[in-house]
């Protein structure tokens, strides 16, 4: 059995001041149904209670390498249940969701645990 490191993905959408339950919504209807069709592994799922903004949703992705996520991505961006799900959720939005996007790519340290180290390659 090969082993090898996962990689995370933080993802964090900063909305537009009010459109966040916009995005949550998007999220909870389409957006999450159409990555678990897509094969995207997702972690979890969050919002700031205490923090620089309450108008962030900030989720984490596991991929086994780059060109998994590539081939995930280009996958369900090419959707047209996608396409149709995000113009829908923005249709009346003017200037749209989310005012800005990062989402680094992050490797596990030693001391970051076994479950989120080492994966067994099947």
């Amino acid at each position: 059995m090969e082993i090898y490191l996962m990689l995370y993905e933080l993802r964090v959408y900063h909305c537009l001041p009010g459109r966040l339950p916009a995005l949550l919504r998007r999220f909870e209807t389409a957006t999450i149904q159409l990555f678990e069709k897509h094969g995207f592994r997702q972690v979890g799922y969050w919002t700031v209670s205490i923090g620089e903004s309450n108008q962030d949703l900030i989720y984490i992705l596991q991929w086994e390498s780059l060109a998994e996520r590539e081939k995930c991505f280009a996958a369900f961006q090419a959707d047209p249940e996608w396409i149709e799900a995000r113009r829908m959720s923005e249709e009346d939005l003017d200037g749209g969701i989310a005012y800005s996007r990062r989402n680094p790519i992050l490797t596990c340290t030693w001391n970051s645990g076994s479950l989120f180290l080492i994966a067994p390659r099947i």
